[in-house]
């Protein structure tokens, strides 16, 4: 069986930035650190990091006063921040910068007086973040079909964002009703769109051309993982949705000559090396890496995780002794 890598696939800049950003906070500040939903939506990820001290809650009346809190990748509501602040939480911010870049965008185009238009998944982490982020009314699009249904005029100042978690091609078509059902319409330019998500997703379309099985490693909650499975499934090739090599079937692959493997963005890749000795264990198996394109993006960890523990430590002193 011949197996072929999609390039690039796996850890993005901000998974790795919010995972770094939990490891650093349980070696400065030792066990336990809490965390505000899953840092990152992988359960092998989440698993290890448990597994180190950190531990995961839902809310933050769960976390003791003055305890280290960090939030996850996705973002959280302005409430979340200042409850936090209010329960003298030393918080860390492990959001993904381009998350970030989504709630600025939206508070600028509601100051500029815009009706603003989420495009996104309800229920995601992300956007209920983004809503909370936005000091006015946001109105949230899952489909095509929703934008005709929208109860604004058609003069309507209006606005969008995204989700990042989407990519230019998942949200081309809202976007072109959306232009077409206002006169009055703003919104960021493409390239704003999460280069990850992109990057990932036109791998997955290359991809599937040269393989009979599609494999995509990673959760079942994860937006970006499932829809590189059906982008797989869109072109007529046999896909899976699979956390690690466990949950394969050899019958999936009786007919299958070629294999090809990604991996969501909060898919470690390690999860990707135990998918192929399951599939090593079939029977012969020959790897190779698609060629693709190489991501060099990086994000840098919050200022307090960075200052040398030494000066952390005197300037606290020299506060004691003032």
């Amino acid at each position: 069986m011949r197996i072929i890598l999609a390039q690039p696939r796996g850890f993005c800049a901000g998974v790795v930035r919010a995972i770094e950003i939990v490891d650093r906070a349980l070696e400065r500040h030792g066990a336990p650190v809490y965390v505000r939903h899953e840092i990152v939506h992988n359960r092998h990820v989440v698993d290890n990091l448990r597994s180190k001290g950190a531990r995961f809650v839902e809310e933050l009346d769960e976390v003791p006063h003055g305890a280290v809190a960090i939030f996850s990748a996705h973002g959280v509501a302005r409430t979340v921040e200042a409850d936090a602040e209010a329960r003298g939480l030393d918080v860390l911010d492990a959001t993904c910068p381009l998350v970030t870049k989504v709630h600025v965008q939206g508070r600028q185009y509601v100051a500029q007086g815009r009706t603003l238009i989420l495009i996104g998944h309800a229920g995601h982490p992300e956007v209920e973040g983004t809503i909370g982020q936005i000091p006015g009314t946001v109105v949230l699009v899952q489909s095509e079909a929703e934008v005709a249904t929208l109860a604004l005029p058609v003069d309507a100042p209006v606005a969008y964002v995204t989700q990042t978690t989407l990519s230019v091609d998942d949200t081309r078509d809202i976007i072109d009703a959306l232009h077409r059902r206002f006169t009055d319409i703003v919104g960021p330019d493409t390239r704003d769109i999460c280069y990850a998500t992109q990057n990932r997703q036109a791998a997955v379309r290359e991809l599937s051309k040269q393989v009979d099985v599609l494999l995509v490693v990673g959760a079942t909650n994860s937006s970006n993982s499932n829809r590189l499975c059906e982008i797989g499934a869109e072109t007529g090739v046999p896909s899976y949705l699979v956390a690690d090599g466990s949950e394969l079937k050899a019958d999936w692959f009786a007919n299958a000559q070629t294999v090809g493997i990604t991996a969501g963005a909060s898919a470690p890749e390690e999860m990707v090396k135990h998918v192929i000795d399951a599939l090593r264990a079939l029977g012969p198996v020959e790897a190779t890496t698609m060629s693709g394109r190489e991501e060099k993006v990086e994000f840098k960890l919050p200022a307090k995780l960075t200052k040398p523990l030494a000066a952390a430590t005197a300037s606290a002193g020299a506060l004691r002794e003032d």
